[in-house]
């Protein structure tokens, strides 16, 4: 198989990543050295494995929801979305930086998302259960 063939559009989403990351890294060291390169390499990578561990997440979530015959417009499915834009939002207006904004919207997301899953479980269980009295 030809190098190209094996290229997709996300690695090259990955790679502009790890350099954009790297030359943050390097713009903020005091001087070029080896160990600011080193430092550079090592944030690049983690830049890049938090984004697919998020990325990834986030993509799972929507195909196991929509597996579950959940549409994409469905409310329990966007609040998550819909939380973690307010917390991040609300982080950073105030003068916060844009690293703890993504942080908290992370698990902001993290939260809402379990907290959506667990209502909707209870609420499918319920119905199909076929029963008037919750407690009963």
């Amino acid at each position: 198989m030809s190098l190209h063939g094996r290229f997709r559009p996300r690695h090259a989403l990955l790679l502009a990543l790890f350099l954009v990351a790297g030359g943050l890294s390097l713009a903020r060291a005091e001087s070029p050295t080896a160990g600011a390169a080193f430092t550079a390499g090592l944030y690049s990578l983690l830049a890049v494995v938090l984004f697919r561990f998020t990325a990834g997440n986030v993509w799972r979530y929507a195909v196991e929801y929509r597996d579950a015959g959940g549409a994409w417009s469905d409310l329990p499915f966007l609040a998550p979305f819909v939380v973690a834009a307010a917390v991040g939002a609300a982080v950073l207006l105030p003068g916060g930086s844009l690293g703890s904004a993504a942080w908290a919207a992370f698990w902001g997301f993290v939260v809402a998302a379990g907290l959506a899953s667990a209502a909707v479980w209870l609420a499918v269980g319920y119905r199909e259960s076929g029963r008037s009295d919750p407690l009963g």
